[in-house]
């Protein structure tokens, strides 16, 4: 998606901060299901030439997505060693799920964000020496960047907060096919019905159904353009501020779940996708119907539920992880680290 228009052109934001070495263009025009396994075809013939190229002594991959199990068949496939960041969790409505657990496989290290997900990776069959609780990375950006102002954020987003905001990304829910649509159309009718709110939209992903999210968001904001604006992608800073300075954090985005905490913003949690992960008190999940999502939205604005937020704490650690996952790269033995026995627990 970083190197695709319609998502951004997010590429160059990254472009500040690093040398770029290879690019790999897998994106097809499509949020078929099709689209989406051809994209991990085209991926995995790309990033091979590219690994070829680079030559690398081991490859770090995060999370879950489809572009992500490409790397990783790719550098199975040239014995490349991977450590493989945010393993063992669970997501269940999506199909990010099984990729997740297929990363895991091929990975011969594993930086996991809570001692429970690192638990469920050893039970997956990994050498508990191998499997390191770091805590989440997203954290991390906390820490060392300067979030911005409320007024920075307006001049730079050309929009005004209201009283009472909300940011909202709704991505498909791939193991539920043919409902992502259903269920936006029930959150926007929830929004609908609170006039007073400010809305932000962020895009859907690229995961079948993105688009068709994206075209009724954009039809949304247009009908009510004077309290809600759409943005393809508004980049790690403007993101994480403006997640700061507003009400709750309202969709189905893991930025939900590990970053949303930490700066005591709520988060309305909407249906299946993130299901079966470790979540702070200040998360409140609802179902993907119009009175539950407006319910959860109103219980934000509640004396009760401010109280929950003074005292929230982060499963998710301190915002040290980077420094962690430095340190195990840099002393661990990479000789013989391919090769792998299935840490069996019936056996021990």
């Amino acid at each position: 998606m970083h190197l695709s228009p319609e998502f951004g052109l997010t590429y160059r934001v990254i472009s500040r901060d690093f040398k770029i070495d290879k690019k790999v263009e897998m994106m097809l025009s499509s949020d078929t299901g099709v689209g989406v396994a051809k994209s991990i075809g085209v991926g995995i013939m790309g990033l091979a030439d590219a690994l070829v190229d680079l030559d690398p002594d081991i490859i770090v991959l995060l999370g879950d997505r489809f572009e992500t199990f490409a790397a990783a068949t790719s550098a199975m496939c040239l014995n490349i060693p991977i450590a493989h960041i945010h393993g063992g969790e669970l997501t269940e409505g999506a199909i990010d799920d099984a990729i997740r657990h297929s990363i895991t496989k091929m990975s011969h290290l594993h930086f996991t964000s809570t001692e429970s997900y690192r638990r469920r990776v050893i039970q997956l069959g990994e050498d508990p020496s191998r499997v390191f609780n770091v805590g989440a990375l997203g954290l991390d950006n906390l820490n060392r960047l300067n979030l911005l102002s409320r007024s920075q954020i307006e001049k730079e987003l050309g929009w005004s907060f209201r009283d009472k905001n909300v940011l909202v990304t709704f991505h498909p829910v791939t193991l539920e096919p043919g409902k992502s649509t259903q269920y936006v159309r029930e959150l926007l009718g929830a929004l609908e019905e609170l006039p007073e709110l400010g809305i932000i939209f962020t895009a859907a992903n690229a995961d079948h159904d993105g688009m068709a999210i994206n075209a009724m968001i954009r039809d949304f904001c247009f009908k009510y353009s004077n309290r809600a604006v759409f943005f393809a992608n508004l980049g790690q800073l403007l993101y994480l501020s403006t997640l700061k300075h507003v009400d709750a954090v309202v969709g189905n985005s893991s930025s939900g779940i590990i970053e949303a905490p930490s700066l005591r913003t709520a988060t309305i949690n909407i249906g299946n996708r993130q299901k079966g992960r470790i979540k702070a008190e200040s998360v409140i999940d609802c179902r993907p119907m119009k009175g539950s999502i407006k319910d959860a939205i109103v219980k934000v604005f509640s004396n009760e539920f401010k109280a929950v937020l003074n005292r929230v704490e982060n499963p998710y650690g301190d915002g040290n992880t980077s420094a962690r996952i430095m340190k195990i790269l840099k002393e661990y033995p990479l000789n013989g680290i391919l090769k792998k026995n299935f840490y069996d627990l019936n056996k021990i």
